[in-house]
């Protein structure tokens, strides 16, 4: 799936280049952000390829983050685990200081909503990219 095939079936705004996190991304992401009031959402679309780098959503209690594949394909990978393959309709539970990656495959634009689970102390750590030889051996 191409990102103009995305932007046709997407029920959401692929919005603009999300320049803002681009260092944490290997590839190009869009960002339309839902909402901003009381619980944060942001639309993250992703091109064919496109990944961001491993992270940990820290907090003292509560938060972490939820993500709703809305469509193509992707996947999703805590470290030490395999990764795991999403497509529309998935649900991906992450919790509070895991590290993880998510992003597209390599074949496929990719787009989830991405809910920021409330909590104390939260703040985000962006780590190292994702290994290139690691993610090329996914299907």
């Amino acid at each position: 799936m191409t990102l103009d095939e995305l932007k046709k079936i997407s029920i959401f705004l692929v919005g603009a280049e999300n320049t803002k996190y681009a260092e944490f991304f290997d590839g190009t992401s869009y960002l339309n952000m839902i909402s901003l009031d009381q619980v944060v959402i942001g639309n993250v679309s992703f091109e064919p390829g496109c990944r961001n780098h491993w992270h940990i959503h820290h907090a003292k209690n509560g938060g972490g983050q939820i993500l709703l594949v809305t469509a193509g394909r992707g996947y999703y990978q805590e470290w030490g685990k395999p990764a795991r393959e999403l497509k529309a309709g998935d649900v991906v539970h992450i919790p509070a200081n895991v590290k993880h990656w998510h992003g597209a495959a390599k074949d496929s634009a990719f787009q989830h909503l991405a809910v920021e689970v409330a909590g104390e102390e939260t703040s985000n750590e962006w780590c190292e990219p994702v290994d290139e030889k690691e993610y090329l051996k996914l299907k």
